[in-house]
């Protein structure tokens, strides 16, 4: 009778050397790689060749992020719920909110249109809030669940972001509402001014939170 053989013993996985374990700081203005000076702390340290100030870690970066994207999330309610404008011609005047635009476009026969503001104007902010949420949680959390998806996300977010040109839907929205009205005016609500700074302020806190943080947990758990 055979005896069962062993399983086979699994390597351990390599790992992954990164330049805070090795002592390094990486400048983020001109990419240079370079020690703290010594008896300084990395808060206290400059770029010996742009002068850029160099940290291991954004500081404060979740408590900034927290602040900003609570702002935000306060600013989202009145940026739907409030007009986003006033139109006024010889036939009356209307008040639409960012929702109500949307419908109009699409009882108008507008449906592409009507979809992109939708998309652009309600569900990629809430979807911004919502995954920037997710990554502070994950971060204060100490997780080590799916870290490269967690970081796809916040560069998916960061893309985003770059994208966020409010006036362009905007404008495209009053021209059509106002479109073959005599005499129309069209004046901003204060809508549109919260929900610009909700724009504003999520990619503030975008660009304030670090990615670094998602993999920190991960380093600890492979020492």
């Amino acid at each position: 009778m055979s005896a069962t053989p062993s399983p086979t013993p699994q390597a351990p996985s390599p790992r992954v050397a990164t330049a805070r374990g090795a002592g390094l700081l990486v400048c983020e203005a001109c990419s240079a790689v370079q020690h703290p000076l010594h008896g300084h702390d990395a808060s206290h340290t400059a770029c010996w060749r742009c002068n850029a100030p160099l940290h291991w870690r954004h500081p404060a970066s979740v408590a900034r992020t927290w602040a900003l994207l609570i702002a935000a999330l306060i600013l989202y309610i009145p940026a739907n719920v409030l007009p986003v404008m006033e139109t006024g011609s010889l036939f009356g005047a209307q008040r639409d909110t960012i929702f109500s635009g949307v419908v109009f476009l699409w009882n108008d026969g507008s449906w592409p249109l009507a979809i992109v503001i939708f998309v652009a104007s309600i569900g990629i902010p809430l979807s911004k809030l919502v995954a920037l949420t997710f990554l502070l949680v994950s971060v204060q959390r100490g997780s080590t669940w799916r870290p490269l998806f967690r970081a796809q996300v916040y560069r998916l977010i960061e893309a985003v972001g770059r994208w966020s040109m409010v006036d362009i839907f905007v404008a495209a929205l009053l021209v059509k509402l106002v479109q073959f009205r005599a005499l129309a005016t069209v004046q901003v609500a204060p809508g549109a001014i919260a929900f610009g700074a909700v724009v504003v302020l999520t990619m503030l806190a975008t660009s304030s939170f670090d990615p670094r943080m998602i993999w920190d947990p991960v380093e600890k758990r492979s020492d």
